[in-house]
C-alpha cells in the first residue's frame, strides 16, 4: 500500500549541507576557481550570460560553479540575480560594422572586401583528445593575430546595392523588452529574436537543423559570420550627446536565404539573422536559421507546417528556465493528488471486479 512520506525543515537543511559537500568535491583536490572558470571554460560563461539575459563574465562563471557546472541552473540562477538590479536606462544600438573582429568568415563570397579571419574556432581540429591537457602540460602557443581594428562591412551591404536582396525597413519604435514583459503572440520579429537570442542553445540547434532536413524549405547560405568586441554608448541626458560606457564580446551571424518570390515580392534573396552575447556561433547561425523559417507570413510563404515556422512552438518551448520550472515541479510533493487518484483506480477496480463476479 502507498503511504506518503513526510519531510521537513531539518531534510532541507540536510540536503543543502551535502550538495554544497557534493560541489566541493574531494578535499585533496584544489578548489576551482571563479577565475579559473572565467578564463578557461569560457564558452560555457557565454552561454549563461546569453541565455541568463546578463552581460557580467565574473557572475556568469560564480554561477557555474555554485551550479556544478549545469549550465542551465546556472543560467537559472544569472536570470534570478538579474531581477534584483536597478536599471539606469538603455544603451544605443550597437553598431556592429565597427566591431573589432576575432573572427570573421563568409560561406558565400571568397574575397570578401576586409578579409576573412579565422580566429580561435574548432572547426579546424582534428577532434582528437588531446592527453598533454590531462598531463598539466602546456600547449605550444600558434601566432595568435590580432582582432581587425579597422571598420568591417557587412557582406550584406553588397548584396544590397544590387537590390538583389530584400530590403529591411526598420521601424523607429522601441521594440518590447522580453525581460520586462510577458511574452505575447503574434510577436513581432524584434520580440521573436529577442526570444531566441536566450532561448536553449540545444533546442534552437534542433529547430535549425529541422529546417536543413526539408522542414520549412529553408535553404540558408551563411553571408557572414562575425565574432568580436564592440562598444556600448548610452545617451547622458545632462551632456546631450551619447558616451562609451564599455565594451562587450558579440557573435553576429547573417544568412542568405533562396526566396522565389511572391505576389507582393519579386525574385531576391532574403534574410536570416543572429546576435549573442560572447563567442557563441553555433547559437547565432541557429538563431538566424530558426528567424528566417518564422518570417513566412510576412514574406507571403506558404506554411508547409514544419514545426520551426510555429511561432507559439518554437518561442515557447526555447526558455529553458521555463521548461525547466515546470518539468522539475512534477518531482515536488503532490501527496494530494496522488492520493485522489490512488483512491479512484482503487474504487474503479473494486466496481469493475463486482461486475466481473456477478457475471460469473
Amino acid at each position: 500500500m502507498y503511504v506518503a512520506v513526510k519531510g521537513g525543515e531539518k531534510a532541507i537543511d540536510n540536503a543543502h549541507a551535502w550538495l554544497a559537500e557534493e560541489r566541493r568535491g574531494d578535499l585533496s583536490v584544489a578548489e576551482l576557481s571563479v577565475e579559473q572558470i572565467r578564463e578557461q571554460l569560457s564558452l560555457a560563461v557565454n552561454r549563461v550570460m546569453a541565455e541568463g539575459s546578463l552581460y557580467d563574465p565574473d557572475l556568469a562563471a560564480l554561477a557555474i560553479k555554485q551550479a556544478r557546472g549545469d549550465l542551465i541552473e546556472a543560467i537559472f540562477l544569472i536570470r534570478a540575480y538579474r531581477t534584483t538590479l536597478p536599471r539606469f536606462g538603455g544603451t544605443a544600438p550597437v553598431d556592429t560594422e565597427a566591431m573589432a573582429c576575432d573572427r570573421r568568415v563568409s560561406a558565400t563570397f571568397k574575397d570578401a572586401p576586409g578579409g576573412q579571419v579565422l580566429g580561435p574556432t574548432f572547426d579546424y581540429t582534428h577532434r582528437l583528445l588531446d592527453f598533454k591537457l590531462a598531463a598539466d602540460g602546456e600547449v605550444p602557443e600558434g601566432v595568435k593575430a590580432e582582432a581587425t581594428q579597422a571598420p568591417t562591412p557587412h557582406i550584406m551591404d553588397f548584396l544590397d546595392r544590387e537590390d538583389l536582396i530584400q530590403n529591411e525597413v526598420s521601424g523607429n519604435d522601441v521594440p518590447p523588452d522580453l525581460t520586462r514583459t510577458p511574452l505575447e503572440l503574434p510577436a513581432e520579429r524584434a520580440l521573436r529574436l529577442q526570444s531566441l537570442t536566450r532561448g536553449d542553445e540545444g533546442f534552437i540547434l534542433g529547430m535549425a537543423y529541422s529546417t536543413q532536413r526539408g522542414y520549412a524549405r529553408n535553404h540558408a547560405f551563411v553571408a557572414e559570420l562575425r565574432i568580436g568586441a564592440v562598444p556600448v554608448e548610452m545617451e547622458i541626458p545632462e551632456l546631450g550627446f551619447a558616451i562609451e560606457i564599455g565594451e562587450i564580446t558579440l557573435t553576429e551571424c547573417e544568412t542568405v536565404n533562396q526566396f522565389k518570390g511572391s505576389k507582393t515580392e519579386p525574385p531576391q534573396f532574403t534574410r536570416g539573422y543572429g546576435l549573442v552575447f560572447g563567442m557563441t556561433e553555433r547559437k547565432a547561425i541557429s538563431m538566424a536559421l530558426v528567424d528566417r523559417a518564422l518570417r513566412w507570413k510576412e514574406l507571403g510563404e506558404d506554411n508547409v507546417g514544419a514545426p520551426a515556422q510555429d511561432e507559439e512552438f518554437v518561442l515557447y518551448h526555447s526558455d529553458n528556465i521555463q521548461a525547466t520550472g515546470f518539468l522539475e515541479h512534477i518531482k515536488l510533493p503532490h501527496y494530494v493528488d496522488f492520493q485522489s487518484e490512488l483512491e479512484l483506480i482503487r474504487k474503479l477496480r473494486r466496481e469493475a471486479q463486482g461486475l466481473q463476479e456477478a457475471a460469473e
